[in-house]
């Protein structure tokens, strides 16, 4: 709206400056206000909330609530109406164009668009990882974070993965090692039998399940109520790439954990040294080695006792002293090096 007022009150009369609404409030309880009290917020009359008053030029009286109110009301039905012939007119270029493309250059009906499917909601994540199970035939690649696997959670894939077991299809698993201390584990993979092969790192990457190689899920969000579908050659090749890797990196379930050659420090603890060197918060190393922040901050205490740091910065120190302030390296057993003599 045109008016000296508006470059220093840029807002509308549904929301009005703390100075304005002051004012504007004043003239509708007193029936008017003088003209100076306005001079500050000349908004007001830019915007027609106040006008002179016929008797007394020296007087602003307010515009009635009920006149603003159908004003907003107007002006927001344009705005939408406005909106509506602006989607309208982009919704018929799009099919316009569109039909263009077809006719120039045909598409068979599963092409690019299927490659990256959003999946909204766990019944729709279900349902597509069940169909993408059943057309599995030869491997399951999956990657678990987070520590102590609950039983619920195991009993959830539970279905799947026996009817992937009688059909022959190989299954690996990648864990956290907080994870070797879980029952429900356990009693899976030996319900499973040599089908599944598991093996454990300190951490690992976010939810990964691979089918066949050609398809994989992803969690499209933190809390996993969505997640993507992939299809596309290039990146199910490079997860499994992501995911290789990692194998040859963690440690079999059924091996110890490699000592960290520093008495009293367990592997653990040695983890916890390296993310802490790396400036990590106690709740963000929580959550990278699946433990609960409780626990993570346990293990610091014990391990500033053993280091004799009286501080966390002192800590930082010893740390970096002590070698700690690295990865600790987990290292398959040379009778299982990988892939290539796995048993499942």
């Amino acid at each position: 709206m045109a008016g000296h007022g508006t470059d220093e009150h840029p807002h509308g009369a549904d929301r009005l400056c703390e100075a304005g609404d002051r004012v504007y409030s004043r003239a509708v309880r007193r029936g008017r206000v003088p003209r100076r009290d306005a001079e500050p917020v000349p908004c007001l009359l830019d915007l027609a909330l106040l006008h002179p008053d016929p008797d007394d030029m020296d007087w602003l009286v307010p515009t009635s609530p009920q006149e603003v109110m159908t004003r907003l009301l107007r002006e927001v039905h344009d705005e939408v109406s406005a909106g509506q012939r602006r989607v309208g007119s982009a919704v018929a270029a799009v099919e316009r164009y569109a039909s263009l493309g077809r006719r120039a250059h045909p598409v068979p009906a599963a092409a690019e668009g299927a490659a990256i499917r959003v999946l909204d909601g766990l019944a729709r994540i279900r349902s597509a990882m069940d169909e993408a199970s059943q057309a599995c035939t030869t491997e399951v690649l999956t990657v678990q974070p987070g520590g102590i696997r609950r039983e619920d959670e195991l009993a959830e894939g539970l279905d799947r993965a026996l009817s992937l077991r009688g059909r022959g299809v190989r299954m690996r698993n990648l864990y956290t090692h907080v994870a070797r201390h879980g029952q429900g584990l356990l009693t899976y993979l030996e319900l499973m039998g040599d089908v599944v092969e598991a093996r454990t790192l300190d951490e690992v990457t976010d939810r990964l399940i691979l089918f066949d190689r050609t398809v994989a899920f992803v969690p499209a969000n933190a809390d996993r109520t969505m997640a993507l579908e992939l299809r596309h050659p290039a990146l199910v090749a490079y997860l499994a790439t992501v995911f290789e890797r990692l194998w040859r990196l963690a440690v079999p379930l059924s091996a110890p954990l490699p000592d960290t050659g520093i008495e009293g420090i367990s592997h653990r603890e040695r983890s916890i040294a390296a993310l802490l060197a790396e400036g990590h918060q106690d709740a963000v190393i929580a959550e990278r080695l699946g433990i609960s922040v409780r626990t993570c901050r346990a293990h610091i205490a014990r391990l500033s006792e053993t280091l004799g740091a009286a501080s966390r910065t002192q800590l930082g120190v010893r740390i970096a002293q002590a070698g700690l302030d690295s990865p600790p390296h987990s290292v398959a057993s040379p009778g299982l090096p990988g892939r290539e003599s796995r048993t499942a």
